[in-house]
């Protein structure tokens, strides 16, 4: 008689969104489906992104009742903490090389102790940047150009910058998870930190029942309280038994070794996404020659972009994923194969937006502003823009995969080559030179994005990167 086997079927697409969101898949990201693996790690940080943006938005909600002073403030502290998003997402993305590189070599202990090691480098980074925020919030304000009524508001810059080791830690931890393969906890941390801004925003801020009328610095304080206790939620998943990744009490310890190694990859993320903060800064800084309704027109089309983009850097987090458990568990072609997989259905994914917004940027802008002056504006930035969307998924997956590896010197590499070599001198030249203004800096912005996705794809094919040991 002839044995037959049964051919395993994966779940059906319903089952396994569900699994996503639950956070009940304990199985393998280095076998099965492909499909079914992007698709698991990929809704909860999709998820994740857009509940990180809550807390601004939340923010400017409820402070905008009480002036534009108060926004201005909000506005001043936002640009100086995209510093410190910066380095905390640097520092995540050395966290998600290592941990996910561990997880699949099997060796969670390893995944642990790297855990560790991000946590006590984020403290190392956070204590003397807290100092500095208490010492020097106002000065600071100032030095942004802060009018005296701003100025009056530094409580809320002192508290924001003087407690960041809550937004590092919050960064940090969910990097490590998302490394380790649980994307879910990582989302439900940020739906519990959100949850209690929301609560408290209004409560500090306008005195509600027994809660003290801060004002604007009442916002400060509850995002804090927020982000704080969905640290602490954080701590506690990373003690439970049950979990992908558990530190133990053997497990804590300095390990220069690894912390080493930690802070070599995260050296040169942190410094690749400070390339792109500040070439969006230069880039601002020619906008804002054109006059005050040019900058409004930018502002608007970045925002959209910037919430569109989220499903994209959720799949790019999910291919760095697969991409470092892939590797750890020596299969350097289904880490490969993972990549590209999540690179096509980014591109479609971000090629029907492209589409409907070519064809209805006057539509979306209308949502944001009706002023005669800036509608015509940014109604053809967001139609340059958005032309360029399918290069822009292809090369977040792309660039993401290289950190996901630990390479992460090649995409700085590329970001400094393409939009401090290339983006801002072109935009001058597009904007200035040849008196194409406003629209001339959007063409240099889509053609930037879209350079650094052909390289990045002729650089990945090249395959070193499966060399990387970390």
């Amino acid at each position: 008689m002839i044995e037959t086997t049964t051919p395993r079927t994966e779940p059906s697409l319903w089952v396994t969104i569900r699994e996503s969101l639950a956070g009940s898949h304990h199985g393998s990201y280095t076998d099965g489906s492909i499909d079914r693996a992007i698709v698991l790690l990929a809704i909860p940080m999709v998820l994740e992104l857009v509940l990180e943006s809550v807390f601004a938005v939340v923010d400017v909600f409820f402070v905008s009742r009480l002036g534009p002073d108060a926004i201005a403030t909000v506005g001043l502290t936002e640009a100086m903490m995209t510093l410190i998003y910066a380095v905390a997402m640097g520092l995540g993305m050395g966290a998600t090389a290592i941990v996910s590189r561990r997880m699949g070599e099997k060796d969670p202990d390893g995944a642990a102790r790297a855990a560790v090691q991000a946590i006590a480098i984020g403290l190392f980074v956070a204590i003397p940047l807290g100092l500095f925020g208490f010492s020097f919030a106002r000065p600071i304000l100032a030095l942004m150009g802060a009018s005296p009524d701003v100025l009056a508001h530094s409580s809320f810059t002192a508290t924001l910058i003087g407690f960041n080791g809550v937004i590092l830690m919050l960064f940090l931890i969910n990097a490590v998870f998302r490394g380790a393969g649980d994307a879910a906890i990582a989302m439900r941390v940020l739906w519990i930190a959100n949850a209690i801004n929301i609560v408290l925003d209004p409560c500090l801020i306008f005195g509600l029942g027994p809660f003290p009328r801060l004002g604007v610095t009442g916002a400060a304080v509850a995002t804090t309280t927020g982000r704080g206790i969905g640290v602490l939620v954080q701590l506690y998943f990373l003690s439970r038994s049950d979990g992908r990744i558990v530190i133990r009490r053997r497990h804590l310890r300095l390990d220069p070794k690894v912390m080493l190694n930690m802070l070599r990859l995260s050296g040169s993320a942190v410094f690749q996404m400070l390339i792109g903060t500040t070439s969006y800064i230069g880039v601002m800084r020619i906008i804002a020659s054109f006059g005050s309704m040019s900058v409004a027109a930018c502002t608007i089309v970045i925002r959209i972009i910037i919430f569109v983009l989220m499903p994209s850097w959720g799949l790019s987090n999910a291919a760095a994923t697969l991409v470092g458990q892939n590797l750890g568990a020596k299969q350097p072609d289904r880490a490969e194969a993972s990549a590209w997989r999540a690179t096509w259905y980014n591109v479609a994914v971000l090629g029907v937006i492209a589409v409907l917004f070519v064809t209805f940027a006057d539509v979306v802008v209308g949502w944001f502003t009706t002023d005669p002056a800036i509608v015509p504006l940014a109604t053809v930035g967001l139609r340059i823009v958005s032309g360029g969307f399918p290069f822009y998924a292809a090369g977040y997956v792309l660039t993401a995969s290289f950190n996901g590896a630990g390479d992460t010197l090649t995409p700085t590499l590329i970001n400094m080559g393409c939009f401090w070599m290339f983006e801002i001198p072109l935009a001058y030249v597009l904007g200035r030179s040849l008196g194409y203004g406003t629209a001339g800096v959007f063409w240099a912005m889509a053609l930037s994005f879209s350079l650094m996705s052909l390289v990045s794809a002729w650089l990945f094919r090249r395959g070193t990167w499966k060399l990387k040991r970390v």
